[in-house]
């Protein structure tokens, strides 16, 4: 089921619902324990672990480089921290090769407190800051490319759409599961670029109808187009990799590809 319209975007840091984060996200987490990591075999010698400073101290990330000088850039933003969420996560691991496999040069990372990277949660605005650290990290290391795109997931993908708003020369973004149930989207208006929305229809994390209510607002906004697209029974972590997971990336690589080809934002 595909849904697109117009959009514009703004700015705000919205509220932090922590207790409804609590809540909702401890029950998910609780149910869905082995939703989580991403298999070995990213350990590879093709994507070299990195790290690089962040405003809190050292991040650690997973670095896979193109061979192109000039190849596309994207980051990939992982879930909540204090809920299991670190870049190994299974959505995040198959968005990240998702990417490369589209030719991007592709960079993912634990935010602060996560893994070896050092720092302490900070309710989403460290995350941020950590986040422009990553992307300034893979500019540098790619001067040369021309299209630059974030991806989130759940908590990422509210981190992601916050960094959209801060940084112009991101031209694309994908957001999978948008917690709009526990985070202010408001400060999307207007929206600097065009983008896709996934969620699935189960998702008792990020509730269905409140990812509509923001994707009808971004609706309402012109100059853009957002691109909203629901996976029939997928829950929170689309678990079911044959009916669910894949699928889902495949809307992913489907989407980026045909962007890929228009001059638009």
């Amino acid at each position: 089921m595909v849904q697109t319209a117009q959009t514009r975007a703004p700015r705000v840091w919205g509220q932090n619902r922590s207790i409804a984060v609590t809540q909702v996200l401890g029950r998910a987490i609780a149910q869905v324990k082995h939703d989580a990591h991403a298999p070995e075999s990213d350990k590879g010698n093709d994507m070299p672990e990195v790290i690089f400073q962040g405003p809190e101290g050292r991040l650690e990330g997973r670095y896979h480089p193109q061979k192109a000088k000039d190849a596309p850039i994207a980051i990939v933003l992982h879930p909540h921290p204090q809920f299991g969420g670190t870049m190994n996560n299974r959505v995040v691991y198959n968005l990240h090769y998702a990417f490369y496999n589209m030719g991007f040069t592709v960079l993912r990372f634990n935010f602060r407190g996560v893994g070896r990277s050092q720092g302490e949660y900070d309710q989403g605005q460290g995350e941020l800051s950590d986040a422009a650290s990553a992307l300034d990290y893979l500019q540098t290391m790619n001067p040369n490319s021309k299209h630059c795109w974030v991806a989130g997931f759940s908590f990422g993908a509210w981190i992601g759409m916050q960094l959209l708003m801060r940084r112009p020369e991101i031209t694309g973004f994908i957001s999978v599961a948008p917690p709009a149930n526990m985070y202010d989207f408001s400060f999307l208006a207007p929206c600097p670029a065009s983008g896709l929305i996934v969620n699935g229809t189960a998702d008792r994390v990020a509730k269905p109808q409140d990812t509509r209510i923001l994707v009808d607002k971004l609706h309402e906004q012109k100059g853009i187009t957002i691109t909203h697209e629901e996976m029939e029974g997928a829950g929170h972590f689309f678990e079911d990799e044959e009916t669910q997971m894949n699928p889902m990336i495949d809307m992913v690589k489907a989407y980026v590809k045909r962007r890929l080809t228009e001059n638009t934002r």
